[in-house]
């Protein structure tokens, strides 16, 4: 879904003060965000269409019907490919530990769909919340921030009881200062990613040796450096594509791109088009749906 664009993988959720959290429906015609976090979880529920979603290092496709959780502090990117509508939920940590002290030892797990049918059962729950706050978001009644507050604190609830799991303290501390050290090394990436970064210059950002370097950054992010660089380049490529009318070759100039070769393989893989396919298909989806 999409997130706003900027030179820092940290995400600063804007919330309103009527209900300290953020919620919205989302209609995305095609995005492409590489990897960011904030100190909130997310919930996504797919209403139509499906997205790519990457959680540190493993891959996921959210379909229509289901639904994501995203924990605070996780690292994660998305990739909208084709037209979707989805809910997005982002509930910020200190809100939450005003109701739930506990929550930093906490981890949260949805796995939808479940095999288990009483899991499931829960899950349908959950998703039907989502839907009646959606739908008080849109209709916005009489009493909209009781209705809307009181399905929050269901929800918060439901997460509590039936969707939350004991993290031990050690690898809470360890995970805080991965996290850390990953973010000065992706925030530094961010703002020079349009020119060559090599392994000595990076490792010296992360106070790491070479070779250890490589080898954490492979571990957290599922991709080597030079990879990581190469998909951060190609987002920005993918939201120029859609939203300007430079040439392909003033695109990737701008961001640094200079391997056409294998720019054409990794968009290929990527989103199954060439350039000029995903363009002209984002306009048929603008001018069919609206600029939503």
């Amino acid at each position: 879904m999409p997130e706003p664009q900027s030179n820092h993988i940290y995400e600063m959720i804007q919330v309103p003060e009527t209900t300290g959290v953020r919620f919205f429906t989302d209609i995305d015609h095609g995005s492409y965000f590489p990897s960011h976090w904030h100190d909130a979880i997310e919930i996504i529920y797919m209403v139509q269409g499906e997205l790519d979603i990457t959680v540190e290092s493993a891959a996921f496709r959210l379909l229509e019907g289901q639904c994501f959780l995203i924990n605070s502090c996780v690292i994660h990117s998305t990739k909208c490919t084709t037209p979707n509508i989805g809910i997005v939920f982002q509930i910020p940590m200190d809100f939450i530990r005003l109701y739930i002290p506990d929550v930093q030892q906490l981890r949260f797990v949805l796995d939808d769909p479940s095999p288990d049918p009483i899991r499931q059962t829960k899950l349908n729950r959950f998703k039907e919340t989502l839907r009646q706050m959606q739908i008080a978001d849109d209709i916005r009644p009489d009493g909209y921030v009781l209705r809307f507050n009181s399905l929050l604190f269901e929800i918060l609830f439901q997460l509590y009881h039936n969707f939350s799991v004991k993290v031990f303290q050690a690898n809470l501390n360890q995970r805080t200062k991965d996290l850390n050290r990953l973010n000065e090394i992706l925030s530094y990436t961010a703002r020079n990613y349009d020119r060559p970064i090599s392994i000595d210059e990076i490792s010296r950002v992360a106070f790491l040796e070479a070779g250890y370097f490589c080898r954490f950054f492979k571990k957290h992010m599922g991709l080597t450096f030079l990879e990581y660089q190469n998909e951060l380049r190609l987002s920005r490529i993918y939201q120029d594509l859609i939203t300007t009318e430079d040439t392909l070759q003033q695109i990737l100039e701008r961001h640094g791109f200079t391997n056409y070769k294998l720019f054409r393989r990794m968009f290929a893989e990527h989103f199954q088009a060439t350039p000029s396919q995903v363009r002209k298909k984002s306009k048929n989806s603008l001018d069919l749906h609206g600029k939503a």
